[in-house]
């Protein structure tokens, strides 16, 4: 008779055998049972890179080599840095650059400061907040074209509204849009009632957002309204008003419709004559698409180092 063994065996019958587990599917069927799950949503989101590819990064890389070149007779032939002489040498070019920094310059002041005041005017409302936000924001919603029309009546000379209210104050009347010294603000002052209603949102949103308890301890503190705004309001919406800045600078220099419809692009003298309403003359006016392919370059430099440097600043102020 054998002698029993210390050693448990494998096939004992009582020792419970653990199940097999499947080892990780291939990444390939992982891939694939995702791309099914997720079909509609890729779906989507392939029609929107194709739309950017072909509306927006295409014409942007196709700028870049059709500013050193030359077309004509139905071919280009590359000129190097010649497209970016003959704009640099353009009388207009330093106008359009001194006109386009005049109107960032006074949309700033009236186009940023002037959104939040009204953020903060329509925010003390308890009732009645949605017919103002639908109020300011309905410029937005109204085509350029007739809010064009609608300020070209305020600033006739003969029957405009401005001019009449003038002339019932006993003030002297205006040529609005007809002298250089007041077309650009005429333009500015245009652009920021068609302009504000996005940004005026923006900012209720973010006003909305700031607890009541900071306003109340600086009520306690002796702060009055300004000091409730400066101590509290503007530093809990500093991340807004940095990126909302950031924007303006942006869009407006590249201001082309409100001078383009208001005073025909170049105004009085030139003095609405902006960078990109310059590129459109190189372009469809002078057929001189490799000039005007160059200052669209100038232009997206221009900002695009504007951008990183706001951007650096800013983290810099951060930390």
């Amino acid at each position: 008779m054998a002698a029993p063994s210390l050693t448990p065996s494998t096939a004992d019958p009582a020792r419970p055998v653990p199940p097999r587990t499947a080892g990780p599917p291939p990444p390939r069927g992982r891939f694939a049972r995702s791309l099914r799950r997720n079909l509609t949503a890729h779906g989507f989101l392939i029609g929107a890179v194709i739309c950017f590819a072909v509306f927006s990064w295409y014409p942007m890389i196709r700028e870049f080599g059709l500013a050193f070149q030359k077309t004509g007779h139905g071919g280009t032939s590359w000129v190097g840095l010649d497209n970016l002489e003959t704009v640099y040498h353009d009388p207009a070019f330093w106008q359009a650059w001194r006109n386009t920094l005049l109107f960032t310059a006074l949309a700033l002041l009236l186009g940023f400061a002037v959104p939040f005041v009204t953020a903060i005017v329509i925010n003390e409302f308890r009732h009645g907040q949605g017919f103002l936000r639908l109020l300011v924001y309905l410029p937005v919603m109204l085509p350029p074209v007739a809010s064009v029309l609608l300020f070209k009546y305020l600033y006739d000379p003969g029957y405009g509204l401005l001019n009449e209210l003038l002339g019932f104050l006993h003030l002297p009347e205006q040529q609005w849009l007809q002298d250089p010294g007041l077309s650009m603000l005429s333009v500015v002052i245009a652009s920021t009632w068609m302009n504000m209603g996005g940004a005026t949102l923006i900012y209720l949103a973010a006003l909305q957002g700031i607890p009541g308890e900071l306003y109340e301890a600086a009520e306690l503190d002796g702060a009055g309204l300004l000091g409730k705004i400066w101590h509290v309001t503007i530093p809990q919406t500093r991340l807004v008003l940095s990126l909302m800045l950031l924007m303006q600078v942006i869009a407006t220099m590249q201001v082309f419709v409100e001078p383009f419809l208001l005073t025909g692009g170049a105004g009085p003298e030139g003095s609405t004559t902006t960078v990109v309403y310059l590129i459109y003359q190189y372009a469809f006016n002078f057929n001189n698409y490799g000039a005007a392919a160059a200052l669209g370059l100038l232009l997206l430099v221009l900002l695009a180092g504007f951008s990183a440097a706001y951007v650096r600043l800013s983290r810099a102020g951060d930390e």
